[in-house]
């Protein structure tokens, strides 16, 4: 990891004072009540889609709206409900709908009915020009070359190829999870080689469980961006980032660097609670770089933080420190 660069993006993170930067955009926050992992996608069209786990952890459901306020009244359908029995029978989590080469895909995690945590990455595909309709087909798991605990793939292009990064337990045990990359053959298998971005060290990162999950990707001006989840998905999740430069071997950890501190976290002040598992999207008009996330607006949970069901999705905007990285803005309520 490259200490230099480590160092420019501490300073850019702290050359704009956040009471300067009032966001752009009004959010009728949260977006979607009980609705955590969220992922939104912004159509060619300009149509929005909102997909996420339900606390249930049973089914699949999709909502589009025009702008992104309007998919707080939208009206969901169930696209997909788990198995009785055997695989993708358990712990329905964390969709993403991507479209590619003009076919809608969903990925998901999910465990099997009889071992509820042997949890593995899994496909949908629907051809239908909206993901509302047609059919989704099943089109199987998405095969690590380690089979072991895996979930939150995401996939982006760049350069002509296609990648997957996922989390994983690569550690063995009961060691938690890291981020792994690879270069998809399509988009429903992974080429290879299969590479490890990043692993809990950090302190922030290993709070109750260590984790590094929920990877998402923006590129700006050279860079691509890489923010992650960590820690208990209670008041300590929070969420970090990587970067790379943009004509840099993306296979190649060596050029991967990583912030020695999360950058979006809990803020009691703004009663914004576990912030973490997020996508982006772009505003309407398309100049503002948006962040949808989940939270809860308090601290306190009774029993375990998965059986809690109010991290609710939320969107604010995303601004861009004089050294080109991401300004979270944590002292900003959406």
């Amino acid at each position: 990891m490259n200490f230099f660069k480590i160092l420019l993006f501490l300073l850019g993170t702290t050359l704009i004072s956040n009471k300067s930067l009032a966001q752009n955009e009004q959010f009728d926050n949260p977006i979607a009540e009980k609705r955590a992992d969220p992922w939104v996608l912004k159509s060619d069209d300009g149509i929005y889609y909102l997909i996420a786990t339900v606390p249930e952890y049973d089914k699949i459901v999709i909502r589009q709206a025009k702008t992104i306020n309007g998919l707080k009244e939208a009206k969901e359908k169930v696209v997909w409900t788990k198995h009785k029995s055997g695989v993708m029978g358990h712990h329905i989590w964390a969709p993403e709908l991507h479209k590619i080469e003009g076919v809608w895909y969903i990925y998901f995690a999910a465990g099997e009915a009889e071992n509820i945590w042997n949890i593995r990455m899994w496909a949908l595909s629907n051809t239908h020009e909206d993901p509302m309709k047609g059919t989704w087909k099943e089109e199987g798991k998405v095969k690590a070359k380690q089979e072991s605990f895996s979930l939150d793939a995401t996939t982006f292009e760049h350069n002509g190829k296609r990648y997957m990064i996922w989390a994983q337990n690569v550690l063995g045990g009961n060691h938690g999870t890291g981020l792994v990359m690879s270069e998809m053959a399509s988009p429903t298998t992974l080429k290879g080689p299969e590479v490890i971005l990043t692993t809990p060290e950090f302190s922030w990162e290993r709070i109750k469980y260590n984790v590094n999950e929920g990877p998402a990707v923006i590129k700006h001006n050279g860079r691509i961006f890489v923010t992650y989840s960590a820690s208990a998905t209670n008041h300590n999740y929070c969420v970090g980032l990587l970067w790379i430069d943009a004509d840099k071997d993306l296979l190649d950890v060596s050029n991967w660097n990583k912030s020695p501190g999360p950058v979006f976290y809990t803020n009691e002040d703004l009663k914004r609670y576990g912030p973490g598992h997020n996508s982006f999207t772009t505003s309407e008009d398309g100049k503002d770089l948006i962040m949808i996330y989940h939270a809860r607006d308090y601290k306190e949970i009774i029993g375990h933080e998965l059986s809690d069901p109010n991290r609710a999705t939320r969107a604010r905007v995303v601004k861009w420190t004089p050294g080109g990285f991401p300004d979270f803005m944590q002292n900003v309520g959406d």
